[in-house]
């Protein structure tokens, strides 16, 4: 399949679930777009700041990506474009768009608490320091996992004896670690 035409489906098929589930999504947990959120309620000029919606969907996109562009392109090169590109589709709309949904209007609606305070407040401190626990132990194994795929990239094998990829990945890897050393010298001679 030509590269244009899976991206031009793929934005179609990421548009339309904005548009019709993230619009079921909201009706059916009662959003309203009129209530002020935390940004105004409790506008301190330092933690809650009003935003443009293209800074806020900047910072909302860069905190949600991830790992996801550097192991995505791994993915795609071990397992094939297609499973990947539906894992991105199916896991994007009906896993980390309802898990992001839901974890920002729990924080809108108790004054742009985190999800920890929430569970305290809700729950007690003993369902707080578990959910702490959990979550600890959940970016361990992510970033376990994480390490392992780009450990493979360098290693210049998949864990499918089968297929081969090139070791270069790492001298591209190593190219790219020097240049931002050459950068992080010229940002800080600037000053």
């Amino acid at each position: 399949m030509n590269g244009a035409l899976l991206l031009i489906v793929s934005i179609a098929i990421l548009i339309l679930g904005y548009a019709l589930y993230g619009r079921w999504l909201a009706k059916k947990w009662g959003i309203d777009p009129s209530r002020e959120t935390p940004a105004h309620t409790e506008c301190d000029g330092v933690d809650f700041v009003p935003a443009k919606p293209s800074v806020l969907l900047g910072h909302h996109f860069s905190s949600i990506a991830g790992a996801g562009p550097i192991t995505g392109p791994i993915q795609a090169a071990v397992f094939g474009w297609i499973p990947v590109t539906l894992w991105v589709l199916i896991g994007g709309l009906f896993f980390g768009a309802v898990h992001d949904f839901g974890s920002m209007f729990a924080s809108v609606r108790n004054k742009g608490r985190s999800i920890g305070e929430i569970i305290s407040e809700s729950m007690g401190p003993r369902a707080k320091k578990l959910f702490i626990v959990f979550a600890y132990l959940t970016l361990i194994l992510v970033i376990a996992a994480f390490a392992s795929i780009v450990a493979d990239t360098f290693d210049g094998t998949t864990s499918d004896a089968s297929q081969n990829m090139t070791n270069g990945v790492a001298a591209a890897q190593l190219v790219i670690s020097a240049l931002l050393f050459v950068l992080a010298v010229f940002l800080m001679a600037e000053g």
